[in-house]
């Protein structure tokens, strides 16, 4: 099994490698059992990772949102088949692709509309669009012509990239595939819908105020901004070097910088509030806040085998998908030495996360680069990790 001092070899490794810096914390019964900070916030200025250093979670921001999906879900504040229409009208009725043998493309009506287990399971069959870039994608270039009036605004809430989208065409029946993007938007469209108010506000009151994770958001406060890490870019010889982040525009204050779900930031420690309590059964320092059987739903793969086809990836691989997480369905197709049924995710800029039902452990790791060479550190990561706790 692996030490802390293994542990702590494996960040010193990744900072002498090229890594400019990062954060690991593992806890056990919410108790945390291991912690180490390596490197430097920035490499310009020479600031060094510290526990209270602040990390763009990207991606990673959707486990506290399928996490408050489940809360609400669990509470009877919708079923999972409502046809989303239900609650988002301009989206009663979808349209998806259809390609002829001749090669030749249409839209044709789905058969069934969208629902709320779409927008948890992946379903939604439409990707990010993150750019005007050119693409023979045929679904993209539909949400690209969405997009255009809200990108020449400059700004606009979730709410009205929602309903422009509304006029996109999905690349699949809805829940045939697995297609990563759209649907967390949808997601985020829906709690503040069904709560009748903002989602930091909902995210406050369930998880950030009841977890005490005092450092976590999506708009700056305090020093915030300060303490969050500089994203790097690797060099030639894989040294790093600060990069601008024009996306860190959409966390100051203020309406002028929305462009949509505004993502989250977070640190280590704050983080590892909430997957303690994931892998603890709902609990958190004696208070249950969801529960245990809601989690086992939560982490239970709904993908058929095609769809599972749409995960493969090399780093994905072994995974399943269930609301919202990939889940652990197959130890010898990820080289994976956890248990079965641990479930996490990851952020585009190098977040990854775990949580371990089976032993009550979390584990959390951080850094903020670009590309995230995330099967070269995470792997290693996830291997060292379960070496430890088991």
């Amino acid at each position: 099994m692996s030490t802390c001092k293994d542990l702590d070899r494996l960040l010193e490794y990744f900072v002498e490698t090229g890594l400019p810096g990062c954060s690991l914390m593992i806890c056990r019964q919410g108790e945390v059992i291991y912690e180490g900070f390596a490197g430097y916030a920035n490499v310009d200025t020479k600031e060094k990772i510290r526990r209270d250093s602040i990390y763009r979670l990207a991606s990673m921001s959707k486990l506290p949102l399928y996490t408050t999906m489940m809360m609400l879900y669990e509470r009877g504040m919708y079923n999972m088949n409502d046809p989303i229409g239900d609650y988002l009208p301009e989206w009663k009725e979808s349209r998806r692709v259809q390609t002829a043998t001749d090669g030749s493309v249409s839209f044709v009506p789905t058969r069934r509309p969208l629902t709320i287990r779409d927008t948890l399971t992946m379903g939604c069959a439409m990707p990010y669009c993150n750019s005007p870039a050119p693409t023979r994608n045929v679904t993209m270039a539909t949400m690209q012509d969405c997009m255009k009036p809200l990108w020449e605004k400059g700004h606009y809430t979730n709410r009205e990239h929602v309903a422009a989208m509304a006029g996109a065409v999905l690349a699949s029946e809805p829940g045939e595939r697995f297609t990563y993007g759209f649907s967390s938007e949808l997601a985020a469209a829906l709690v503040e819908k069904i709560c009748g108010r903002g989602i930091d506000e909902v995210f406050q009151e369930l998880l950030f105020d009841p977890l005490e994770m005092r450092d976590t958001a999506s708009r700056f406060f305090g020093d915030t901004k300060e303490r969050m890490v500089a994203c790097h870019a690797f060099d030639e010889n894989h040294r790093s070097r600060v990069i601008d982040m024009p996306m860190d525009d959409k966390h100051n204050p203020g309406p002028e910088h929305e462009q949509g779900w505004a993502r989250l930031f977070s640190t280590a420690e704050d983080f590892s509030h909430l997957m303690s309590m994931l892998a603890c059964g709902g609990q958190w320092h004696g208070k249950q806040l969801m529960g245990r059987e809601t989690i086992d739903l939560m982490r239970t793969n709904v993908l058929s085998p095609a769809a599972l086809e749409d995960l493969r990836d090399g780093y994905n691989d072994g995974y399943g998908y269930g609301y919202g997480v990939r889940t652990l369905v197959d130890k010898a197709a990820g080289n994976h030495n956890g248990p079965l049924g641990s479930f996490g995710w990851t952020g585009g800029f190098g977040t990854w996360c775990e949580a371990d039902p089976e032993d009550g452990v979390s584990i959390v790791y951080m850094h903020n680069s670009v590309p995230n060479d995330e099967k070269f550190y995470h792997l290693k990561v996830r291997a060292a990790a379960y070496g430890f706790i088991r």
